[in-house]
């Protein structure tokens, strides 16, 4: 039952316009985790570019990654292996848009943006259930992210936004 009940919620939340709003509520705990070393990253749940393309999720470290260990919150995207893949144009091209919400004027969100490397190993058509992640390991820095600005009420909300534009549809 438990397993259907994350089918269901998998199955609500998922979005098929290449946008995601991931909220990552209980900032504070899951940091601490973070910072002990019990959870080192999340996921978000997997998201689309329309209704049989490109499964694709987000994963976030809160105490950062690589050269953003300690001092970061790193943000990275992950092409994910989907039921249409093999009607899907490969190497993955779509350029990609990250951002950190602005939750209190919305006027300062902090904003990333990369176009896909066709050689890389992360945009090639997956072979596993994901691949390497690709994306920002200094995306924000502790100092700007812990800010009322940024997390409200615990919870800091994240965009990752997939320009549609020329992509081919199965």
């Amino acid at each position: 039952m438990a397993e259907l009940d994350l089918r269901f919620q998998i199955l609500e939340t998922a979005s098929y316009d290449g946008l995601l709003l991931w909220k990552v509520r209980d900032y504070t705990r899951r940091k601490a985790d973070a910072l002990a070393g019990r959870t080192l990253s999340l996921y978000s749940q997997p998201f689309y570019t329309h209704r049989y393309g490109y499964k694709m999720c987000s994963r976030v470290y809160l105490n950062g990654d690589g050269m953003g260990k300690n001092s970061h919150m790193s943000l990275f995207f992950v092409i994910m292996k989907g039921e249409f893949d093999n009607l899907l144009p490969w190497p993955f091209r779509q350029k990609v848009t990250m951002q950190l919400l602005d939750q209190d004027s919305g006027q300062t969100n902090l904003t990333d943006s990369f176009q896909p490397d066709p050689t890389s190993s992360s945009f090639k058509k997956p072979s596993s259930d994901m691949n390497v992640a690709s994306g920002c390991p200094l995306f924000v820095a502790h100092t700007v992210l812990e800010s009322p600005k940024y997390i409200k009420d615990d919870t800091l909300i994240l965009k990752i936004t997939v320009d549609l534009f020329n992509l081919q549809h199965p």
